[in-house]
This record gives C-alpha cells, structure tokens and sequence, in this order.
C-alpha cells in the first residue's frame, strides 16, 4: 500500500481525534493517518497541571482567536483560545473532568438523535474512564483516561464549600453522579501529578503501532471530494504540499471552530458564504458555522491577607512555587499539581428549574482576563457560567486561505435573558464569596459592584464577561429535516458520503458543564459505530 493510503484519516489531534485514531488502530488491520496543525506535546508546561497560567495568556500551545466585536460586552473583542498541540484543548485546559447533565443528552436524542441519551453515551464514558475515587455505576476503571481528586488542594476550597452550604448549597461527593446540584471538588484530568491529555492517555502509548501514524506541522487545507465522496485530504506540512487518500472514510476533528472552517475551506458550507470568498461550492449545508454557543463567565475576585495558603506574586508566593516545581520535580506533589480550578457548584438561579443551570469554579488565586492581567498580592476567585445560554452565534470565514483564522462571533448576551440570568446567579454568587465563612481572610474585591444593585452587576458584566472555553454546536448533529443540521446522529456529514465530523461542533446543544469529558465520550462513540460499521 502506497504510504500515503489509509483505510481512515483523521484531522485534529484533540480530545475526540486521539480517541478515534488509538481506537480504530486497536485493530491491526485498520491503518490510520492522525494529522495535528500545532506540534508534539514534549512542554513541561503541558505535563505540570499549574502550566495551565503559562500558556493560555502566553499562547505557548495555542491559537489565540479573538471575536469579532460584541455588542453584548460593549463592542469588546473576546478571547478565545484552543489548543494548537497534540491533544488538542485537553492538553492545555484547566483539567476539570465535568459531563454535564444527564437531561442534557436525553435532550439531545429529543432533538432527533437516537442513541443519544444518557443511557445510551454512559457506557462511554466509563470505557475511557480510570477514575481513582469512585467506582459505581456512574464511573469507569481501567480505561485510558485518568481521573483524580485532587491531592494537595488548598485548604481555601473547604472554606467555600463551607460558604456554599451556609447558602443552601449542600456538598456531594461527586459532580459526574446521580445528581448534579451541590458543591464539590472537582474530578481532574490529571494521573500521579501530570495532565492527562488525551494525547497522554490515547496516543503516546500506542506511537510504536505500525498501523498508526501520527503528523505534526500539518495543516489540513481542504477535504478532497469527487462524485459525492471524500476520498482524502490536502496537506500543507514543512516540506511542502501533499494529498493523502482515505479508501474508507475522513472523520474532522478540528474543534468547534476548525471543523466548520475547514469544510467550508473544502466548498461544503452555505453556498452563498463560499462564493462571496471565491471558493466553489462543492455542497451547499447551510448550517456550517452556525449554532455557535458558549459558556459565558464571569469572574469575582477578593483580596486575602499574604500569609494565606493560595497562589500570589509576592515574595512569599515565589518562595513557595519554587518549593513546589522541586517538589514536583521530585516527587509529582506539592501545589504545582494544582490546576487552580479545585472546587466548584452546580446549582439553580431562580425557582421551578428541574437541573442547575449555573456552574461555579473557585479558585484559591487572583485570576483577571485570563490570567493576562496581573495584581500584586494574593486573593480568591470565583468563576460564573451561564451553563445553556440561548444566544447563538456564528463562524465563518475571512478569506480562502486554511491560515487564516476564522471570524468568530459567539452572539455573547444577544438575547437579553442570558444576561437577567448571569446577573441573578451573581448575586448570589457574591453571596457566596462574601459569606461568614470567609469573613476571618476576606479583604477588598478587586472591582468596584455595588452591592445587590442588579443593574450595576449587569454593568459590569458586560464590561468584563467572556468565555469558559467551551465552544460547541458549530457543525450541529440533527435528523435531514432540520435544515440547520450538517450531522446525522452516525455524524455522518449530510449529503456526502465517507465525511464524518466527532468534537464538540457536533453538539445541537451546550451540556451543562465542561466540554472536555463529553468531547472524548463523543470520540469513543463514533469509534464504535465505525468498527460496527466497517
């Protein structure tokens, strides 16, 4: 066989593709072709969990996308950053292990996506599971993915638990169990003080499998079709320009803003778009880059006495990180296996609510526009997502060519309930963070919000909200009928045949939670109905 034939070929290396590819190649007649835009995951920013804040403001790792302007957020540009790296956004996320709501599924295959539910997608998620805690119905053992608690967490978490349940929060002991409403501390993607990315757990223990083969520095440019039928891609990489031939199918694994791009890169989008951009219409699917949707978030920060335990620039803040990278460096433990989002909530925002549609995530630091802004000192933050948003939003393309980026338009607060919503759940947010239970270290919150003035909050919402990092819905899975849908519930591509898309575009609707977990249950999915299929 020609080395650049393969039965599949799968483009992007992240939370959904490293799950497809090590899967298919468990069959050692199935040969695979992987391709990844950024590089190898080899940073030690990466495999230490607090490398987190060294690369999201940096853009170490990533493709640091702006929005277009947002008249939600007074006309600011948002900042919307994705892994550029094997193992995609699960290589340099925050490592919160969340599923979301089991109503969230169940909605899904309400939508017209049969084998959808949360009965059916459960299985999923416990066959990548190898989770240290809790072994129930609810969780896997044994899998590829690590999942812990954490280990050296800041007594500060305990702190907000305790605020929680002073504001009729209880705490529960798991956030991915028979119920979702409470607080906790967050299960982590992290295994014997390392990040456990889906490159980690999916790819690099199989690297030596001859039927597999792994591509950095490849930029995909476009889908080859003829006659109806992806039968390959073209390849931008170091050396040049190269097509590479799939002889069963292409399965885009680009990420809720890569995957709609590059198929309208390819001539399959809504045809209008494509031709106002000089590409030919291969296809015309309108609903490529539309459904756009995003956890909005909104953070509270409070100044803490030096001498408290958390992250801080101070000197005694620098004395103890240094402890800590030798600690880590020797042992794995210490504060740098902290990916600083520890503890967190689900709960509901106003009355007569079946599941909580707001998210909290305290971290024991001062975190400010996404770690890019920096204060002096120590504090405590707590993050606010609006967890199913009603605004959409859109992505499309700026020009022909596969490097340039996207226009991304989240649609933050389009709709006006989003915001009445966000500004409610605030208060009580503030409710938390300013509760008895933190009175003996609280000091100065770092923004001036009056209190319990709803229309000062919503203020400062939209001069400060931006995103969670969970984009999702930008290449909808939905029945032929519904004229917005580019998947099918196989995610098979509607209207062409061997074109599959498995990340988070596919989503018809945001989860109540984070994105990573049920992005790789999506990628242990379509490697099922591909092995049944084939």
């Amino acid at each position: 066989m020609s080395n650049n034939v393969f039965d599949y070929i799968v483009v992007g290396a992240g939370s959904a593709g490293c799950v497809v590819a090590s899967r298919l190649t468990e069959d050692a007649n199935v040969r695979v072709l992987l391709l990844e835009a950024g590089g190898p995951d080899t940073s030690v920013l990466i495999h230490a969990p607090a490398g987190v804040v060294g690369m999201v403001p940096t853009k170490l790792n990533v493709a640091g996308y702006e929005t277009v302007p947002q008249p939600g957020l007074n006309n600011r540009r948002g900042y919307q950053p994705r892994g550029k790296v094997m193992g995609g956004s699960s290589s340099v996320n925050a490592m919160c292990y969340v599923r979301g709501n089991a109503w969230d599924y169940d909605h899904w295959a309400v939508l017209g996506n049969p084998g959808w539910s949360f009965k059916d997608v459960l299985p999923y998620f416990r066959k990548s599971e190898d989770n240290d805690t809790f072994d129930d119905e609810f969780h896997g053992k044994g899998g590829p993915q690590g999942v812990t608690l954490p280990s050296d967490a800041s007594d500060l978490n305990q702190t907000f638990l305790q605020a929680c349940a002073n504001q009729g929060i209880p705490t529960i002991a798991d956030c991915n169990g028979a119920d979702q409403f409470g607080a906790f501390m967050y299960q982590r993607t992290i295994k014997d003080g390392e990040r456990v990315s889906t490159a980690k757990a999916f790819i690099t223990p199989h690297l030596g499998r001859p039927n597999l083969t792994v591509l950095t520095h490849a930029l995909t440019e476009r889908i080859l079709v003829e006659n109806g039928t992806a039968i390959g891609v073209r390849v931008r990489l170091k050396d040049g320009v190269q097509d590479f031939i799939a002889t069963a199918e292409v399965i885009v694994s680009a990420g809720a803003f890569g995957s709609p791009q590059l198929l309208m890169l390819s001539g399959i989008g809504p045809a209008a778009h494509l031709q106002q951009k000089g590409i030919a219409v291969v296809h015309d699917l309108p609903g490529v880059g539309r459904n756009l949707q995003d956890h909005i978030d909104y953070v509270m920060t409070y100044r803490i006495p030096s001498d408290t335990e958390s992250f801080g620039l101070s000197l005694r803040g620098a004395v103890a990180v240094t402890k800590g990278i030798l600690q880590w460096r020797n042992e794995r433990r210490g504060i740098i296996t902290s990916n600083f989002a520890e503890s967190g909530a689900f709960f509901m925002s106003k009355p007569g609510l079946d599941v909580p549609d707001m998210q909290l995530i305290f971290i024991p630091a001062i975190v400010d526009d996404h770690a890019r802004k920096f204060h002096l000192g120590h504090g405590y933050s707590c993050h606010l997502t609006l967890l199913r948003p009603r605004s959409r939003g859109s992505v499309t393309l700026v020009d022909s060519n596969p490097a340039t980026a996207p226009a991304i338009d989240p649609g933050f607060l389009v709709e006006p309930e989003d915001l009445e919503d966000l500004a409610r759940a605030g208060q009580m947010m503030r409710r938390i963070l300013e509760d008895s239970a933190f009175d003996a270290i609280r000091g100065k919150l770092l923004y001036d919000v009056k209190a319990d003035d709803l229309e000062d909050m919503k203020r400062d919402i939209r001069n400060r909200a931006d995103t969670q990092y969970h984009p999702v819905g930008t290449c909808k899975m939905g029945p032929a009928s519904d004229g917005m849908a580019v998947v099918d519930h196989a995610l098979r591509v509607h209207g062409l045949r061997n074109l599959r898309v498995a990340d988070g575009s596919i989503m018809p609707r945001l989860v109540g939670g984070n994105t990573n977990a049920p992005i790789i249950m999506i990628g242990e999915k379509l490697a099922d109905m591909l092995r049944r299929e084939h």
